[in-house]
């Protein structure tokens, strides 16, 4: 059976599951780490007994059949991008980059140079998320009258302090939305729909350090007549389990954490646990699907099939988060979709009031 050589490049927390996934996996070899942080790569290197670098070029000279992008946001495109141009698939982390350009760009450099781009948003593949999905694509749910989504989490201003491009719009891209809330953000598009048209509002009303938005609501209108309401913060004063609802003319399904709840009318309750009792590497809000989808992914370039989220279906997370960000600054403007970003639009700084 041919290996796939792998390469992982950014050694920060998010990193762990995709070095659990990849070292599990009998058709990947691990060749190479990075980070421009010499310490964590080291540390990478040292227990997976692979060589290290300081700079992504040199990991990619190795020639790798794929790489996982790891780092910081803002750096997502460029690394994917030059992936792209020496022939190596690609599998970023959320989100795919800071801007829409800069996600085309990168769209563009997969299709151009023949290569796979993958986009993590494993919690598609949590079985709470396909229940739901299914409830809605099957019809069981009649027709989509609305949805609500809340993310309510804490992030304070020590969890800011402690990295060195976190809360930045630059860098980070934003705050809450860009980073906490695209999960979910991302599951309700996927379930109700295309969004035709968003109302939006950002803010930042606790953080000193910052200048991105903690706190965010949107009124969302989708192309099959359903309206959605989100509200997410980050100054919350625990980790507060995710909440994503679908209503339906038959009933409602809901996503708590990991947990789904489907009540039609006339029938019980259908509860959809997590699957296994199994370790879950990492923060528990990730969910345990990372994994699953990077399997999938290693199985897809093998086979030489497309992937289920590829550039194009990650670019619509970012597009909805971005969406927001270009109404609520501009006065809660309704802003149409598909959203054309200006270029080299950014938010102004947020203080707080």
């Amino acid at each position: 059976m041919k290996k796939l050589k792998v390469a992982i490049i950014g050694c920060g927390n998010v990193s762990k599951v995709h070095f659990a996934a990849t070292t599990t996996n009998p058709s990947a070899q691990l060749i190479a780490v990075c980070d421009i942080k010499e310490d964590r790569a080291q540390s990478a290197s040292a227990k997976y007994g692979v060589p290290y670098y300081t700079d992504y070029e040199e990991a990619l000279a190795l020639g790798p059949d794929i790489i996982h992008v790891c780092t910081p946001h803002h750096n997502h495109a460029e690394i994917a991008i030059a992936a792209a141009k020496r022939g190596i698939h690609i599998l970023t982390e959320k989100p795919m980059a800071v801007t829409l350009h800069d996600a085309d760009r990168m769209i563009r450099a997969a299709e151009d140079n023949k290569v796979t781009l993958g986009v993590i948003f494993q919690n598609r593949y949590n079985p709470s998320s396909l229940a739901i999905k299914e409830a809605v694509t099957s019809g069981a749910l009649g027709k989509v009258l609305g949805g609500r989504l809340f993310v309510t989490w804490l992030r304070d201003d020590e969890y800011y302090s402690k990295s060195d491009w976190k809360g930045t719009w630059d860098m980070e891209g934003g705050g809450v939305l860009i980073d906490q809330a695209i999960h979910t953000m991302d599951l309700m598009q996927w379930i109700m729909g295309p969004i035709d048209s968003l109302e939006g509002s950002i803010h930042n009303r606790t953080h000193d350090i910052i200048h991105v938005e903690d706190v965010a609501e949107a009124t969302i209108v989708f192309q099959n007549g359903a309206i959605g309401s989100l509200y997410a913060c980050n100054f919350y004063t625990y980790d507060a389990d995710v909440f994503l609802e679908v209503h339906g003319e038959n009933g409602v399904a809901r996503l708590e954490k990991d947990r789904a709840i489907i009540r039609l009318q006339g029938q019980p309750d259908k509860v959809i646990f997590p699957e296994g009792d199994g370790e879950v590497i990492g923060k528990s809000y990730w969910g345990v699907s990372h994994k699953t989808q990077i399997d999938e992914f290693y199985d897809d370039v093998l086979a030489g099939r497309p992937v289920k989220i590829d550039g194009v279906a990650g670019r619509k997370a970012l597009e909805f988060v971005r969406a927001i960000y270009y109404s609520g600054t501009h006065n809660g403007e309704r802003v149409t979709f598909p959203f054309a970003e200006p270029r080299g639009f950014t938010p102004p700084s947020l203080t707080r009031k």
